[in-house]
């Protein structure tokens, strides 16, 4: 790849794109929805093609459904570009406003970052959200998907720019770009494109946010990665705490804001773990601490879950907290009370997503007040972390960092400010 031409023909691109009214991007992204919808049964097909290569080559379930398309999965996306479609634009937003006391008039207002880059894993759906917001927010992008989703987002990108050249005028086609060689070299130079491209997101396993994130020499926005954990007080609801760990870890166990580690009080242990265990029914591996793992054992062997899957329940090594599984697997820690598990999360969280279930409001508050984390819950499953459920219609990624962005990355976290001065003659 050539990122001296990839990246000029990106800042051509959006540097054109940041002159369009909210009204021409709209219409431009309309365009490109209605040839996505045309583009279904082809963009599935190369989808499939993906998914039997993938397969082939041993990789796991969960990951296989990360990287698959079917339906509503594809729904979904056009689904995300029409509430990307009726969100309001960002750009030109006055943030705030003053007169300086020499009397210039002083505004701060929203603009594109520029060029965009992002390195991502699998999920080709990442390709339409990631270009949706990029360009409703007047940024072009440089997109670097995973070899095991080429096809898919081949398929992806070839629709998108045709929607945009249909869309006229009122179409960038210049302001994405995908990488498909798949070859480390490219990556390598995205990592050091330094003035070409303004901001890089890697967004997958902790293994890739953790190596863009020692040897980019761009501006990096940490995405991603996500040792999530549930906390289940001494004052919370057994069958409430029961669901939220189920779809919180079972729903999507190879998504970001699955849970990896349950932490469980001691006092309401006894009572929560084996009703966990029934309902579990042997379908996660659980990876217990010396408290729970006898209370866990005993319900499995007498409901005959042993007998059904052997492997269904461990002792917890050292290891094993703090680890990002994405798979059914399950941490299970036992705790003294909800200061001891603040302690605890916030040593083995990677800053993503975490809950607390409890009836008792100043535990919550304290749990929420406390744990360093983008979002926290309370009494809520932390799959909810997500820019569509957010009401975003899409997201970036999910910033685990404090500068700039936190959380679901939608419109407005792919903006900037400036400072605009109007005087009349004034000097100092």
């Amino acid at each position: 790849m050539d990122i001296e031409a990839v990246c000029q023909r990106l800042r051509t691109g959006a540097d054109r794109l940041a002159m369009h009214t909210a009204a021409q991007k709209d219409h431009a992204l309309a365009c490109v929805k209605e040839a996505l919808v045309k583009s279904q049964s082809l963009i599935l097909d190369a989808n499939q093609q993906d998914v039997a290569a993938s397969k082939a080559a041993g990789v796991s379930e969960a990951l296989l459904e990360r990287l698959a398309l079917d339906n509503k999965k594809f729904n979904s996306m056009i689904q995300g570009i029409d509430v990307v479609i009726g969100q309001r634009d960002p750009i030109g937003e006055e943030v705030a406003g003053w007169r300086a006391p020499k009397g210039m008039q002083i505004r701060q207002v929203r603009v594109p970052l520029g060029v965009v880059g992002i390195i991502y894993e699998s999920r080709p759906n990442v390709t339409v959200d990631a270009f949706a917001l990029a360009y409703k927010s007047g940024n072009s992008i440089l997109l670097r998907g995973s070899s095991s989703a080429l096809n898919s987002n081949r398929a992806i990108v070839s629709a998108i720019s045709f929607g945009l050249g249909q869309a006229g005028s009122d179409g960038v086609r210049d302001a994405v770009f995908l990488c498909e060689d798949g070859s480390h070299e490219d990556v390598e130079q995205i990592l050091g494109a330094v003035g070409k491209i303004d901001v890089l997101l890697p967004r997958g396993s902790s293994r890739l946010i953790n190596a863009v994130m020692e040897k980019a020499k761009v501006p990096v926005i940490q995405t991603g990665a996500g040792v999530c954990h549930l906390y289940v007080d001494d004052d919370a609801d057994i069958g409430m705490a029961v669901n939220l760990t189920r779809n919180s870890k079972m729903q999507r166990p190879g998504a970001c804001n699955a849970i990896e580690t349950l932490v469980v009080n001691k006092r309401i242990a006894g009572e929560f773990l084996p009703a966990l265990a029934k309902s579990l029914g042997g379908e996660v591996r659980l990876l217990a601490d010396e408290i729970s793992y006898p209370l866990l054992f005993e319900t499995l062997r007498k409901g005959g879950f042993l007998n059904q899957n052997s492997d269904c329940i461990d002792r917890a090594g050292k290891d094993d907290f703090g680890y990002e599984f994405l798979d059914f697997v399950l941490a299970v820690k036992c705790v003294g009370s909800v200061e001891e598990a603040v302690d605890f999360i916030n040593a083995h969280n990677t800053k993503h997503s975490e809950c607390i279930v409890t009836n008792n409001r100043w535990n919550a508050r304290y749990f929420q007040s406390r744990v360093d984390a983008a979002c926290v819950y309370v009494n809520a499953s932390t799959r909810f972390t997500d820019g569509g459920e957010f009401g975003f219609g899409a997201e970036l990624g999910i910033s685990t960092q404090k500068l700039h962005a936190r959380g679901p990355m939608g419109i407005s976290a792919l903006t900037t400010t400036k400072f605009l001065i109007d005087g009349d003659g004034q000097v100092r």
